[in-house]
């Protein structure tokens, strides 16, 4: 059934998995290595500009969003976050918010968790900023998901909780992959790789008529490189 938005809050779950683990941040900022090549002090002969890629003209363009797809799995369902969460590309025409809108779609449907929630994958997109920046190398990234789980730690979360602090099916799955970035440098083809780890806290409450779908959705994301264990 839907959570009860008194029963859920930032507050609350914080209290449960910091009660002995200390270690975990539900909020932070994910370091980004931007796509660069060697420093040029541009518009000299020995320093051109980094080259541009530009939309196709010869024909309208609508960016597409590619959605979450639904699960009742959590493991199935944090995997699609993930997918999600990391997958863009900065010459769509879209932006930051866009693509954190597709992470709010599956977000805690009583609402209470919205304002965490969006606060958590704006430390995993680049800043409009840096979005604009990296629009000038064609920027796209994409995760290879390598390994999903549930953390142990998680178990002692669990305990720690008094009744009705956790939703109906809540869980969590620790995510270990490679953050795959390219882009173009002098019109040259350009590509990076990082190792990436984090944590879905997410709920999947059992099917129940006019309260519940059976479907999962996110509660919160931990700092990026800064999982339960």
């Amino acid at each position: 059934m839907k959570t009860n938005p008194t029963s859920w809050s930032r507050g609350r779950i914080i209290a449960v998995i910091a009660g002995g683990l200390a270690l975990l941040i539900l909020i932070g900022v994910g370091v980004y290595g931007l796509i660069a090549g060697p420093h040029h002090s541009g518009g000299g002969p020995t320093g051109p500009a980094p080259a541009v890629t530009t939309p196709d003209t010869t024909g309208p363009a609508t960016p597409k969003l590619l959605h979450v797809t639904p699960s009742g799995d959590p493991d199935e369902f944090a995997r699609n976050v993930a997918a999600r969460l990391f997958g863009w590309d900065t010459s769509s025409g879209l932006m930051p918010l866009d693509y954190t809108s597709v992470i709010l779609e599956v977000g805690d449907p009583s609402g209470t968790e919205q304002a965490g929630l969006a606060s958590d994958v704006a430390g995993y997109l680049p800043t409009r900023e840096a979005w604009i920046e990296l629009r000038k190398y064609a920027t796209t990234q994409h995760l290879t998901i390598e390994n999903s789980f549930v953390p142990e730690a998680w178990a002692q979360a669990v305990a720690q909780a008094q009744p009705g602090q956790l939703p109906a099916g809540s869980t969590a799955v620790t995510i270990e992959g490679t953050r795959h970035r390219t882009g173009v440098w002098n019109g040259d083809p350009v590509a990076s790789e990082h190792s990436v780890s984090f944590t879905v806290f997410l709920a999947c409450p059992p099917p129940a008529p006019k309260f519940s779908t059976g479907l999962c959705h996110v509660l919160r994301l931990s700092q990026l490189d800064n999982p339960l264990q």
